[in-house]
């Protein structure tokens, strides 16, 4: 998904693999030159970051968690306390205060992933303003630009950013189209399926359209809309 919100590739994944095999398969035909990756803890592989650099000419964010627990854990083990806090934002959204930490510091050796160049850390407090209950997350991540290319309120604005897919994408495929209660189950349909509602919410963001549902509604009344947003008319 682009920053805009539109899908820019998407790829089945099998029953007898998973998403990590479909990862370079994906990118290959796109045009990332310069471009910013960013992808959650599971496609956090040295591979793929060289990958992305070497052959793709992008950049990229990789959060660590515990499938790298060797890198993890030097992550954790780098002197934060030292690091002064770079980036502190605050947000209140469904149902959650959260406010956001963020510090990174430049590595020069010892990160034992390709092209690392700054390491992450994230620091996320988060109260439910119902039960008032409180949480504390601390979040790893490594990317290949250098302070002067990316400084800390710009990687975390991109680590945000990555979570949009959840809002933008698969919500609005569930809520809107109701997709995870579709009797379209076999062979290639449920692929086309989900290829068409990806072109609904690209053609109507394309227009200006943030709220998909209304979208809907308002195409739904004429029926030369949907023509003419598609360039038919």
């Amino acid at each position: 998904m682009t920053g805009t919100g539109l899908v820019a590739a998407q790829r089945e994944v099998s029953a007898k693999t998973n998403e990590i095999t479909v990862f370079r398969p994906m990118l290959a035909d796109l045009d990332l030159a310069d471009i910013m990756v960013t992808f959650d803890a599971l496609h956090s592989q040295t591979a793929h970051a060289r990958f992305l650099v070497e052959e793709k000419k992008a950049h990229y964010i990789a959060v660590i968690k515990g499938n790298q627990p060797l890198l993890h854990q030097h992550l954790k083990q780098l002197p934060w306390r030292e690091v002064p806090l770079l980036d502190k934002t605050r947000a209140t959204e469904h149902g959650r205060d959260e406010i956001r930490r963020v510090k990174t510091c430049t590595v020069t050796r010892g990160l034992d992933f390709p092209h690392a160049a700054q390491a992450v850390q994230i620091v996320r407090r988060r109260r439910t303003v119902t039960t008032r209950k409180v949480t504390l997350e601390r979040v790893y991540a490594v990317t290949d630009l250098t302070a002067e290319q990316a400084d800390a309120p710009e990687i975390a604005h991109r680590i945000r950013e990555h979570w949009g897919i959840e809002n933008k994408i698969h919500h609005v495929r569930d809520t809107t189209f109701a997709e995870d209660a579709s009797r379209v189950r076999t062979g290639t349909a449920p692929r086309a399926m989900a290829a068409l509602r990806n072109l609904a919410i690209g053609a109507l963001r394309l227009t200006g359209c943030d709220n998909i549902a209304a979208g809907l509604r308002k195409h739904s009344r004429d029926a030369t809309r949907p023509l003419a947003t598609l360039g038919i008319t």
